[in-house]
């Protein structure tokens, strides 16, 4: 018996991926949990293509971007890769800027391809298009070149006309609050004609976007949040003319359950008819985590969740029956962990900004099985961590987890102070490091920094202890200490000179979001010295697990 439980569970091992450690909503009884996805994925969109379904998200300034990640039933999910290898303007992204590059992008299947559309605030609506989600994508086609426009959404008609409908930034626009549509040429690449307001939610509905465009039952339908990320709510419009006027109707609010401002997604059906809709929730520190709710339709009306309170909205559920797709399929957690014994990183990490070819932040190993992070200096005006390109972040992946990650710092002791170590980032941040001192000799440290987009302050430092030890072995704990909210978090940092006993290091730390996105965790390497042979650090593996 003991022999067959062992295969059985190297079996299921190999399934999912020696690093697949992350959130788990498939229950296994027929049902699922929301969120879905305990990750911070923004502004997701969803598609049906030709295997079965794709989405994607907002992300901002993190590179790679535009997250692909694909399903075969809508609640199990894997990350097949990402549509942008860089940020365009490539130059102006070499620097980090928090908050700005892809807003709210949308997916569509269209004629045997797959469209992302999405709207850079500071530079206009762009296109990318694959065959293959999972391969490579083509370069980005500038749609149309302009300031403030957001949540693009493209829809081809049966009558060989294209759409395409948008919101504004009111940060870059100094109008928002609209919904606009445009003509679009067949071939999705510019806006033919001059575009129009086709609904206003001044009266009601403030801060509407994130539209989404669809047709069924003979109406042209948008779909979009209103209200605001954390308390707002889903609107349904639709019209028999493409340009309406559309009668709109609140179809999703959080009503008398639990989950605070049901938000901007994508909808959905399956092969047999069955609606479902992906949104997000905002959790603060654990930023925009995906749900998914059954949709049915009352009076060609669509009804998200269920109407629990029966006042003719929908509430969104908290646990419910998996979509019938035809085939039941096993639960893929995403994959979180990196052993880092190939010669690409895994899938979870993103850098702050584009590589910069003058500056060699790091490399995995190929077969030598390990990640090297070059402590190489900050430029002059990157003061903390806030404004660092060279951090190597993955998204929080579940509510309680722990992150251990072993590695052996290689310091050269005429490189002056370096360190590099494992980091909790967000608008408030903290870390734990080794760390040489300008003699060369080692410490551990522990360091903080609160409000960091706007502090004037320099990093606190909270503890340092002597180890003059190459190698160590780091940890953050993250538990979720309020599941409601505000969804409160705590980390604490720990660490270990053997891999078997560890040892708190400084005082446990409230982790906050980052500029529109959820807190992350990761690795960093800093120097402060330009020398020919910079200290360094190899990391042999990074392990998380559930609390």
């Amino acid at each position: 018996m003991k022999i067959k439980q062992l295969l059985l569970s190297l079996a299921l091992l190999g399934y999912l991926g020696a690093g697949a450690q992350g959130w788990n909503a498939d229950l296994g009884n027929g049902k699922y949990k929301n969120p879905i996805l305990h990750v911070d994925y923004s502004d997701p969109d969803v598609c049906a293509g030709k295997d079965g379904y794709y989405m994607t998200a907002s992300s901002f300034n993190s590179i790679p971007g535009l997250p692909i990640l694909h399903s075969n039933d809508l609640v199990n999910w894997e990350l097949v890769g990402y549509a942008l290898q860089e940020q365009i303007p490539v130059e102006h992204y070499r620097t980090v800027r928090h908050g700005d590059g892809v807003w709210a992008p949308s997916i569509r299947y269209h004629e045997g391809e797959y469209y992302i559309y999405w709207g850079d605030p500071d530079f206009g609506i762009y296109m990318v298009k694959t065959k293959d989600p999972a391969g490579t994508w083509e370069k980005p086609v500038l749609v149309k070149e302009a300031k403030g426009i957001i949540d693009t959404c493209p829809f081809w008609d049966e009558n060989g006309k294209a759409y395409l409908s948008y919101a504004f930034a009111g940060s870059r626009a100094n109008v928002k609050t609209v919904l606009m549509l445009s003509e679009m040429a067949f071939d999705g690449t510019k806006l033919i004609s001059n575009p129009a307001l086709v609904f206003d939610g001044h009266k009601g509905h403030t801060t509407v976007e994130g539209s989404k465009m669809y047709k069924r039952d003979g109406y042209y339908w948008l779909m979009a949040p209103a209200g605001g990320v954390k308390p707002g709510w889903q609107l349904a419009m639709r019209s028999k003319n493409v340009w309406g006027p559309y009668e709109f109707k609140v179809v999703l609010h959080q009503g008398d359950t639990p989950m605070n401002g049901p938000h901007q997604g994508g909808y959905v059906e399956t092969p047999n008819g069955d609606g479902w809709f992906i949104h997000f929730q905002d959790r603060w520190a654990y930023g925009r985590v995906v749900n998914l709710q059954p949709v049915t339709w009352k009076d060609n009306w669509p009804i998200m969740g269920i109407d629990s309170n029966k006042d003719g909205i929908g509430e969104p559920v908290l646990e419910w029956t998996k979509p019938n797709v035809g085939k039941s399929y096993p639960a893929t957690p995403l994959v979180t962990s990196d052993e880092f014994n190939g010669h690409q990183l895994g899938l979870q990490w993103q850098w702050q900004a584009n590589l910069d070819p003058a500056k060699h932040w790091g490399w995995s190993s190929a077969n030598l099985g390990f990640m090297r992070l070059n402590c190489v200096p900050r430029e002059d005006n990157v003061k903390t961590m806030w404004m660092m390109p060279n951090l190597l972040l993955q998204k929080f992946p579940g509510a309680n987890f722990t992150s251990t990650t072993k590695l052996t710092f290689e310091n050269n002791p005429e490189a002056g102070i370096s360190n590099s170590g494992l980091i909790v980032f967000g608008e408030d941040y903290a870390y734990i490091a080794i760390e040489q001192d300008k003699t060369g000799y080692l410490n551990l440290v522990q360091r903080s920094l609160k409000n960091a987009r706007t502090s004037k302050e320099g990093e606190k430092e909270i503890a340092v202890i002597p180890i003059n030890k190459k190698e160590v072995y780091l940890r953050a704990k993250v538990e979720m200490i309020q599941n409601k909210e505000p969804f409160d978090a705590r980390v604490t940092f720990y660490y270990s000179l053997d891999g078997k006993s560890f040892k708190k290091l400084g005082e446990s730390f409230k982790p906050s979001a980052g500029r529109w996105v959820g807190a992350k965790i990761g690795l960093f390497a800093s120097g402060t010295k330009a020398i020919n042979d910079s200290s360094y650090a190899d990391y042999d593996w990074f392990r998380i697990e559930e609390n």
